[in-house]
This record gives C-alpha cells, structure tokens and sequence, in this order.
C-alpha cells in the first residue's frame, strides 16, 4: 500500500480513535487496502455501464443538480416504487439519481471516479450504501464502513462545497437477530462515527420501518428488503426535516 493511500483511508480513521466514548471493538484502522469494499470496479452486467452512460449525460445535460442521491437498488427504487414520492419530494429540488440495483461500495467508488459527479455542485448529496456489500458477500462490517469512508472522501475531494448526508444502512431480514441485520446494524455503529457537525452528517431513520419488537413488517418491506411505495413514503417523511436543514430551506 502506498503511503498516500495508508494516509488518505486511515487518518479520518485514526482521528476517531481519538472520540470520546470510542468503543475499541468497533476500530476500522486496521482494514487492509487490498478489500474488496476498496477496490473501485464496473459491472459487466449488460445493464449497467448503458445506466452509467445515462447519468453522465444526465447530470451534463441538466441546467442544475441541487441534490444527488448515491446507493444501490434501495435509492435506484425511487425511479420505480418510489417515483410518485420522487416526484412530489425531489424532482422539484433538482435532484439526480445515481442509484444502481446490485452495487456495492467499490462499485460506487468506480462510479465516482469516472465522471458520474463531474460538473455538477450540488448543495446536498445523500449516500445509502452497504447492505449488497453483506448481503452477497457478509463482508465484516470494518471492511464495508472502511469502503464508505473511502466514498465519503471521493466525495469530499470532488464536490468540496457539497454537503453530505450519511444514511444508516437499512435494516434487513424479518427479525432483529437475522445474520445480515446485525450485520448492517453493526456497519451503523461505525458509520455515525464518520459525522463532522459540519460537511458530513449522519442520520438514521431505521425506526420508522419496523415494528415495536424489532421485527420489519411485510407491508413495508416485502422481501425484507427493499421498501415498497408505502416504505417510500415513511424515508422521505423521515429524511425531510433534515434535508430541510441541510438544503438551506429552513
């Protein structure tokens, strides 16, 4: 690893070791570069690199993106069972949609780094990745929080004027024991560490879609999954107060 790469995954990093209340069982510093989570490639699905064509000529084509959303199927759903509350929550705020059904965080670094934020200075740009990082592989939770970190710094490095809403990673599997939910929950746990108070906040509204014992509701998310129109709703209703707030709307 070369010590420009050590410095620039590891530092942020470091810092939180620093935190208070750090719990040293959650420490990320020691993930190895050479992970898969870190590791920027494209997909040969036949779909997928059509979709990225797409989106550049989306985001160039557009007089404004005042909002951007980055993630897996969960945020490309907002074109599909989400597109009324898109409709009514984010095409009036100039908002781009970088979701891509199946992708996990190295596949979002590629994304970053071959053109999809180029050109574009938005005020706000939502991150909800992870759970095909656990999902199809179960990587330790260090190693997907480690490649979100590394998105979050792409980031930072290519919109500097943009502000950053870190989403926890949705819950998944009908009960809260579920192998992959305590997976994810244990990405959360890293993840809220990331938050600045100031360019990158963290906000986690996994409440909204489960019931009192824990357990996640059909009717919300059918596959235990990915959120129906009726889970749709309960994210944008949950997530606008902050990005009210964040946005400059208030």
């Amino acid at each position: 690893m070369t010590q420009t790469l050590r410095i620039r995954i590891y530092a942020p990093l470091f810092a939180l070791l620093l935190a208070p209340g750090w719990v040293p069982a959650q420490t990320v510093e020691t993930v190895d570069a050479q992970i898969p989570a870190l590791q920027a490639e494209s997909r040969d699905d036949n779909w997928w690199m059509p979709r990225h064509q797409q989106k550049l000529e989306e985001s160039r084509s557009a007089d404004r993106v005042d909002l951007v959303m980055i993630g897996d199927s969960i945020t490309h759903g907002w074109e599909n069972a989400g597109k009324s509350l898109w409709d009514e929550f984010y095409a009036p705020r100039h908002a781009l949609n970088l979701g891509y059904s199946g992708d996990r965080t190295e596949h979002v670094l590629w994304r970053l780094r071959n053109g999809e934020v180029d050109g574009i200075s938005p005020k706000l740009a939502v991150i909800m990745i992870g759970t095909n990082n656990t999902g199809h592989r179960q990587d330790p939770p260090k190693e997907t929080a480690a490649g979100i970190q590394a998105i979050v710094s792409e980031l930072k490095t290519r919109l500097p004027d943009t502000k950053i809403l870190l989403l926890a990673v949705f819950p998944r599997d009908a009960n809260p024991d579920g192998d992959m939910r305590v997976i994810n929950d244990d990405i959360n746990k890293l993840l809220k560490q990331f938050a600045d108070g100031d360019k990158i906040h963290f906000l986690d509204i996994n409440h909204v879609f489960l019931n009192d014992d824990g357990s996640l509701p059909r009717d919300i998310m059918p596959d235990f999954l990915h959120p129906n129109p009726t889970g749709y709703r309960k994210w944008a209703e949950a997530m606008e107060p902050t990005l009210r707030t964040l946005l400059g709307e208030e």
